[in-house]
């Protein structure tokens, strides 16, 4: 599988580190940038990225981290067909991609310690997005995507 990542400066280290894991693991990772936390850029330019590249199709799941996730988690949420969730937690990650069929992970590098988001991660990968109750509820979304 191969998932997007992306980060500016305040995520670069926590993805930086989930690249090694995500490699460590077996999956295929497109790095999207930012590549340094030195310089100052904008998280709504690397949301978008990744929002991208999975609703392209280049990968099938993202990654996107920036100070609180908030931010990030909102720019690829307007690229349509995303469904970006910020995660604090092994239990709010699972449910993200169960219930909500979160095709992008979003964490909060300054909220999240490296444990916790790996765990996270893990979580939301092994999930798997149930139908049910959920398709109209997730139909509902791609039609607020269309309007």
């Amino acid at each position: 599988m191969k998932i997007a990542l992306g980060a500016d400066h305040a995520g670069y280290a926590l993805k930086a580190h989930l690249v090694t894991v995500l490699t460590g693991w077996g999956y295929d990772v497109v790095d999207l940038g930012t590549t340094s936390a030195e310089e100052s850029v904008d998280y709504p330019d690397f949301g978008a990225a990744v929002g991208r590249a999975v609703v392209g199709g280049e990968c099938e799941l993202g990654v996107a981290v920036c100070g609180s996730g908030i931010g990030i988690s909102i720019a690829a949420n307007k690229v349509p067909g995303v469904r970006a969730a910020v995660v604090h937690d092994v239990t709010s990650a699972h449910l993200a991609r169960e219930h909500n069929h979160a095709n992008v992970l979003c964490l909060g590098s300054r909220l999240t310690g490296l444990s916790v988001a790996e765990e996270a991660l893990a979580a939301w990968l092994a999930a798997t997005p149930q139908g049910g109750r959920h398709e109209g509820r997730i139909a509902k979304i791609a039609q607020l995507d269309e309007n």
